[in-house]
């Protein structure tokens, strides 16, 4: 008793007066999380955005805290958006120096917050039943944190003391409170011990205590029966333990608090299982079966206790859905209903968006939420207030009163109903329930972005003057509802245009008008369109649809942007026909005039500029845009920054395995078959969350095959937002991907699977294990998670390499992987190291299978260039390279251009892990003997930066031409490389680029690639020392090679008479006949045999595929046979990855979303994504008697070919089987399969177009045949000649053969396959082609014939005013002394000439090898007509396409002044020659070009 007196008066009499310190300490730090603001002297904090944001909101006191004394906050303010509430604890870590998480269960270090009712150490669970639930607690309520004398750390709730939460807390700690969730706003009231008050309870009752428990010695002498002890220590310990309880209790709730969690009662519909401990229900049959699905909770509610549950699962099936509320039954005495609405008694259900009491309907429009319109991962909610009110919350949000009388004891009751299949019950006190239902609530609220945004009302008021909203005067179709928020076309399956609406008033400067599509139909072509116009809605005429409007309007529409019915920009942005249900887009007009549009969030650039500042924004409910809402959360909200932290992310260095391993790895991919919002990409090495702002799950991959004993799976986080709660998930289970119906999140499953979700081990989504020894939630980009069944059934997981130690044991013998992209991680690639671990993860090379090293080939061994970076040094006769300083200017050049299939291999000999970066390999135009002498100090100090001509290169995994992204996550990536790995570049016959890492193949890098090329590396970043370890002969494959096209132009030392032979190895291939399939779109009808295709009504559902797989190596080729200028777009073919007989066609192939590989337009689509832009000519520009053709090489990759000439590889790792698919759509109505020759497969390497010239010899040079020549079809090339006619030249001057007439716009030039530059002439010099203009063919007089001029003169250009042409062809040759604006005056460059008169200067000709200089302004100016067709006014520049005899020109620099290099091919000192000779050029074509 006297040691308990003593630490009594201890206790008591602390402080009787406060130090200065201990005052300080009552206030909050300064500095504090990103969202809170600091007030009455820095004793109140309050997070700023309560309804957007629920996290960001910590604060630490001012000073630390001194024992004994409890840092007592009192809560001001709540909002019931959000899960959970206020956090409280202490840390070690001084504010001064923290870089504050965004909530105090990130703080680590030496930290412990008590959050809900568990005690968590540096972000790791101690205590899970602890105290008060502290989310429980209400406005006005007190809570402190102590440490006490004894190091414990203690908590407070309204002056109780709830015991000692944790032991052996360090004497140095700051308080911590996180307004976190509900908790919005907290006030320091004090910082002080427990009054004195208290002191004599704990004293009475330490001594009650003190005669209850005698020490052991008083047992054995004063009480020899120990029963009797006992019995009285028991029922005393039972008296305390009820006393404290309702202590406890009565605080802020008027009653005892018990733990006793809401879950669904065991007794339920006939339908309904239950599990996750009843917890989770789910309707039996769902496709079978829509109502008898009632459950009900297993208690009644308490007063102001929110019954919650998310919605797991929808079916889209029946009509209706979810209903929720409240009953006066006791479900054990329930003769249950097929549906809650039945019930004619005691019942309040939410249905839809009324209210129904007794199975009737009290409130038709009780909140603008309907139940049936939410998704799966949506939240509901409701509270049966103290006051006898009935609240419902639909993803956090009150949605006010919808009853006042609810009965004091009721039961919550959910009818899953219709569409409703699968619902969870959400308790706030759980950490994953929590975080998903943030996630959900931040979703609703704003799908689109996640930066912090003003503070605004969830329900601003409909009153305000200024809100924006849809004008009422709107298209004939279109409805506005919703207090003018919402527009639809109530009928939109009738029609697909007149939905035009407009807003109420002009837009802002910077002010942000944002709609969210709330309905989509599937039946039309396009979407919806967005844009702004200077008509005021009251007096507008509104059209059928607003790109009608020839005034100004400017609109977003597909992934253009049209002002005033005129396409201004093509290829702008996402494009607006593949948003779905749910996605946002927006436009602004900036203060400088400029237009943006967004697209869910993301800026997508300046659309337009000069626009007026008095705009309307408008929204075309266009084909399947149905319905659309304002949203208002985003009213005056600035532009959004452009936000580049979305891009790219390299895989991570740094794996255990060699990059040996790498290639051999294993076969392990990612399964086909995911979730609804992951996409695989990559031949199934990488997996990532679309939309990953607006959503959060949905994304579970799975591996392609069981793990084997011993077997490591692992991936690389490559990507992540700073959005979410949560991160990635990772496990295993034993449900094969076929019989796995994907769950919102795979914690969600409830069988046969493990997975670790932050630090918890869970089995079938019961907590088995808390503190695992890694946090998958604190991992960040680069972060390597690896999962490893072993021999004994063990599952271990790797952490950058690290085994973790056993996680669980017992799995079953057959387990697959599994990922959940969670939250905020949105990209994981699989990783070299994944399959089987050998020597505890070592660095060997030897694989499954590994690649032989093969000794370079005989020969004489590459070299160096000796012209290199400055910080480079050559060694062992140009056989080495050595980078002596720095990190850049490391560029080296192979000595030699290389040949066809040629490969240039180098191996790493030294790295310096100092720096990050790695080797980059390619190949270049650049001719380093061009370069100026050692040290290259002007040379690009990285070869990303290398642009003065085309340079293709392989950084890292991402594969650049001139510095542009072309493609990511090629092959295994350079940053991974180390001493010993090898690395080649080769180009090959196709015209493609080939990285090899030690000697296996990695595909097709780069396509189009040019024939004189130089391999380049870059010593950079930790590579310092290369070697060359191969040698200049390649092997002999001339005789599997397809002959090239006769020219008359060879090469020196190629002989004109050589017979071309060949010769082909091995069998004779035989084409397998291909037919189209019985089975096909409903507009199709079939003949010729099946041979023949055509639609016969509609724009669509003209889907048709080949009833035979298509053979590798063997080329499919379809003719269209008839276009109907009608409609817009064209076909479009590719190949599908499974067996299309019992395939359910859709409208249009761009539905086809699995195992599907697509070539629209000019893009390559995989499963409706696009996965490559401008590649080959544009498909909706092909004319009549256009042959497209498929092929698949031996390695797997998809090759288009337009009449004969292949366009490169446009995806690769297809399938086998494949068959081909073609859709007619569109303009396109018939086409036919072409019959296989021999001769049909050709590769546009083997053309040598390096010796042909664009269209003039007709051997050599590959024209359309007239039946496929695009000159009847192309509009540019129509427009060109229309003005040609305008000028009246005699038609004496040009070549009666119009299949010389050439077209080259981007469309024409891609379908005949054009390179941008050539060689002509002896010696042979470059030019470019003149791309953007149309060349027409002029008569060549008879005495210049081929052999003489075509083949030895050079190709220029000569730009030239209209007034001049007439004279120029009068003369048929450019004559000194002519009027021209390319004349220029003898002096000025060469010195005059011995017989020249004094007094006369000599007018000279300037000409160029290409337009891009010749076709400027100056020298060919612009003249403005009227189309006589369209009516409408263009401007025009004429210049000609001549021939010029060699050495009868200087070349020189260009005199106009411009410092930017002007043609990549050409520099500017080289682009101009100069002629002053008579006779010296011949014309050839007239170039026109059109604006």
């Amino acid at each position: 008793a006297g040691g308990l007196i003593h630490n009594v008066q201890g206790f008591g009499m602390g402080c009787p007066t406060r130090s200065y310190s201990a005052i300080m300490a009552a206030e909050l730090h300064p500095r504090s999380g990103k969202l809170i603001g600091l007030s009455n002297s820095n004793r109140t904090a309050q997070r700023n955005q309560p309804v957007q944001e629920f996290n960001h909101g910590l604060v630490l006191s001012r000073e630390p805290l001194r024992d004994r004394d409890v840092f007592t906050v009192r809560i001001d303010k709540k909002v019931n958006s959000w899960s959970g509430s206020i956090e409280i604890g202490v840390t070690a870590l001084d504010p001064a120096a923290l870089d504050f998480p965004s909530s105090a269960t990130g703080l680590k270090g030496g930290s412990w917050i008590v959050s809900g009712c568990s005690v968590l150490k540096d972000g790791r669970s101690v205590l899970e039943e602890y105290g008060r639930d502290l989310d429980q607690l209400g406005e006005g309520d007190r809570v402190g944190i102590q440490r006490n004398g004894r190091g414990e750390l203690h908590l407070w709730v309204n002056g109780q003391d709830c015991g000692a939460a944790a032991s052996g807390l360090p004497s140095r700690l700051w308080a911590v409170v996180d307004l976190y969730g509900k908790c919005t706003q907290v006030t320091v009231v004090s910082c002080e011990p427990p009054p004195d008050t208290e002191d004599q309870e704990e004293d009475e009752e330490e001594r009650e205590e003190e005669v209850v428990l005698p020490s052991p010695a008083a047992l054995t002498t004063e009480f020899p029966n120990n029963f009797d002890f006992s019995l009285d220590s028991v029922l005393s310990l039972i008296f305390l333990w009820v006393k404290q309880s309702f202590a406890g209790g009565t605080a802020g709730t008027g009653g005892m608090t018990t733990n006793d969690a809401l879950l669904f009662h065991e007794k339920c519909g006939t339908l309904i299982k239950l599990s996750n401990n009843n917890k989770t229900a789910e309707r039996r049959r769902p496709l079978d079966e829509f109502n008898n699905g009632v459950v009900m909770t297993n208690r009644p509610l308490r007063h102001n206790e929110m019954f919650e549950i998310r919605i797991d699962k929808l079916v889209d099936k029946w009509s209706g859905s979810i209903e929720i509320g409240v009953t006066t039954h006791n479900p054990n005495n329930l003769d249950y209903p097929a549906t809650m609405t039945n019930l004619r008694s005691g019942t309040i259900m939410m249905s839809g968006c009324g209210i129904l009491t007794n199975g009737k309907g009290t409130r038709r429009e009780y909140c603008e939420f309907s139940l049936d319109e939410l998704q799966e991962g949506d939240h509901i909610g409701l509270m049966r207030k103290a006051s006898g009110a009935l609240h419902f919350y639909i993803n956090g949000i009150d949605q006010g009163v919808a009853a006042n009388q609810t009965p004091g004891v009721v039961y919550g009751v959910v009818d899953l109903y219709g569409m409703a299949v699968k619902v969870t019950i959400v308790h706030n006190h759980n950490h994953s329930d929590r975080l998903r239902r943030n996630n959900a609530i931040m979703r609703a609220l704003s799908p689109d972005v996640g930066r912090p945004r003003p503070a605004l009302s969830l329900t601003p008021d409909p009153e305000a003057p200024d809100r924006l909203l849809f004008h009422p005067n709107c298209g004939q179709k279109a409805a506005i509802i919703g207090d003018g928020r919402t527009a639809l076309r109530p009928h939109a399956t009738d029609d697909f245009n007149h939905g035009v609406v407009l807003s109420n008033r002009p837009l802002h400067s910077n002010e942000v008008f944002q709609v969210r599509i709330d309905k989509m139909v599937d039946k039309w072509a396009g979407s919806i369109e967005i844009g702004v116009t200077t008509h005021n809605p009251a007096y507008l005429q509104l059209p059928s649809t607003m790109t009608n409007l020839r005034s100004g309007t400017w609109m977003m529409t597909g992934n253009g942007v049209m002002h005033n019915g005129t396409t201004i920009l093509d290829e702008y942005g996402h494009n607006l026909d593949r948003l779905k249900a749910g996605d946002t887009v927006g436009v602004v007009r900036k203060d400088d005039g400029s237009l943006h549009f967004f697209v869910n969030g993301v800026p997508q650039g300046p659309a337009a500029w000069n626009v007026p500042p008095s705009v309307y924004a408008v929204v075309d409910l266009y084909g399947q845009a149905a319905q659309a809402t304002i949203m208002d959360d985003m009213a005056d909200l600035p532009p959004l920054p452009d936000d580049n932290s979305e891009g790219p992310t390299a895989m991570s260095p740094g794996s255990p395995c060699s990059i040996t391993g790498a290639s051999a790895a294993s076969d392990l991919r990612f399964h086909q078959l995911h979730g609804t919002n992951a996409v695989i990409t990559n031949g199934g090495r990488t997996a990532l969350r679309q939309n990953c702002r607006s959503e959060f799950n949905d994304a579970i991959v799975i591996s392609n095959r069981c793990l084997r004993d011993g077997e490591l799976f692992e991936i690389v986080i490559q990507k992540m937002v700073d959005r979410w709660s949560g991160s990635i998930e990772a496990g295993v289970t034993a449900i094969r991907p076929e019989e796995l119906e994907f769950p919102n999140t795979m914690t969600d499953i409830d069988y046969d699977t493990w997975m670790l979700s932050g630090t918890a081990i869970m089995q079938d989504g019961n907590t088995m294990r808390n503190n695992y020894g890694c946090d998958l939630d604190s991992l960040s980009t680069g972060s390597r998670i690896g999962m490893m069944r072993t021999a004994s059934g063990d599952l271990h997981y790797y952490i950058n390499g690290v085994d973790q130690g056993v996680a669980c044991t017992g799995l079953p013998p057959e387990v697959y992987a599994v990922i959940d992209l969670y939250g905020q991680c949105v990209q994981v690639s699989i990783t070299s190291s994944s399959g089987p671990l050998d020597n505890s993860l070592c660095t060997s090379n030897i694989t499954e299978k590994s690649f032989p090293i093969h000794s370079p080939v005989a020969g004489v061994a590459h070299r160096l260039h000796n012209k290199h970076g400055k910080n480079v040094v050559l060694l062992g006769d140009g056989c080495q390279a050595v980078r002596v300083g720095g990190y850049a200017h490391g560029i080296v050049f192979s000595a030699k251009e290389l040949k066809t299939d040629e490969l240039f291999e180098v191996k790493i000999n030294e790295v310096d892990e100092q720096w990050s970066g790695s080797l980059r390999i390619g190949l270049t135009t650049l001719q380093p003997p061009d370069l100026p002498s050692c040290p290259l100090s002007g040379l690009s100090p990285s070869l990303t930066q290398l642009r003065s001509k085309v340079t293709w290169l392989l950084a890292g995994s991402e594969v650049r031409r001139n510095g542009v992204l072309q493609r990511q996550n090629y092959g295994c990536s350079l940053d991974r490389l180390t001493v010993g790995n090898r690395v080649g570049v080769k180009r090959c016959s196709d015209d493609t680029m080939h990285i090899f890492i030690d000697g296996e193949d990695m595909g097709p890098a780069a396509t189009a690639v040019a024939k004189n090329v130089y391999a380049v590396l870059d010593l950079y970043g930790k590579v310092t020392a290369v070697s060359i370890v191969s040698s200049t002969l390649v092997e002999d494959t001339e005789s599997v090679k397809a002959p090239s096209l006769s020219s008359d132009s060879c090469s020196e030392g190629e002989d004109d008479s050589t017979p071309v032979t060949l010769t082909l190895t091995g069998p004779t291939l035989v084409p397998m006949a291909m037919a189209f399939l019985e089975n096909h779109g409903k507009n199709i009808q079939l003949s010729n045999q099946n041979l023949t295709a055509a639609r016969v009504s509609s724009y669509n559902q003209g889907l048709l595929v080949t009833a035979q797989p298509l053979p590798r190596q063997q080329l499919f080729q379809v003719c269209i046979d008839r276009l109907n200028s009608s409609w817009t777009s064209s076909l479009s073919l590719g190949v599908i990855g499974h067996s299309p007989d019992r395939l359910n066609f859709p409208s249009t192939a761009c539905c086809l979303k699995r195992s599907v590989w697509l070539l629209q337009r000019d893009s390559v689509f995989h499963n409706s994504l696009k996965i490559c832009e401008n590649y080959g000519p544009n498909l909706d520009t092909c004319p009549e008697g256009t042959v497209l053709g498929l092929l698949v090489d031996a390695n797997g990759c998809l090759h288009l070919h337009v009449n004969g000439m292949d366009q490169g590889v446009a995806a690769q790792d297809i399938p086998t089987p494949c068959y081909p698919l073609i859709d007619l759509y569109g303009q396109c109505e018939q086409v036919c399969i072409a019959p296989n020759t021999s001769g049909d497969v050709r590769c546009q390497g083997d053309m040598e177009k390096a010796d042909m010239v664009d269209g003039i010899k007709e051997s050599v040079c590959w024209t359309p045949p007239p039946a496929v020549n695009p000159n009847k079809t192309c509009e540019y090339q129509a427009l060109c000649s229309r003005f040609k006619d305008l000028l009246t030249l005699p038609d004496g001057y040009f070549n009666e053969d119009a299949k010389y007439n050439l077209c080259y716009c981007e469309s024409c030039h891609k379908l005949r396959g054009d390179e941008a530059y050539y060689k002509r002439g002896e010696p042979p010099r470059d030019y470019a082609l003149p791309f953007g203009w149309c060349r027409f063919a002029l008569r060549i007089k008879p005495h210049c014939e081929v052999s003489n001029t075509f083949k030895k003169w050079h190709i220029a250009y000569h730009g030239t005013s209209v007034g001049s042409l007439r004279r120029t062809l009068d003369h048929s040759q450019l004559l000194p002394g002519q009027f021209s604006l390319l004349l220029c005056y003898h002096g000025s460059y060469g010195e005059p000439e011995e017989n020249s008169a004094p007094e006369r200067e000599i007018p000279c000709v300037r000409l160029s090898p290409t337009m891009r200089y010749s076709g400027l302004e100056v020298f060919a100016p612009k003249v403005q007509f009227r189309d006589p067709r369209s009516l409408r006014c263009h401007h025009a520049q004429v210049g000609f396409q001549v021939c010029v005899r060699p050495g009868s020109y200087k070349v020189g620099p260009q005199s106009l002044g411009i410092s930017e290099p002007l043609d990549p091919r050409f520099s500017n000192t080289e682009i101009e020659w100069i002629t002053k000779e008579k006779g010296g050029t011949l014309l050839y074509g007239l170039l026109i070009r059109v604006e």
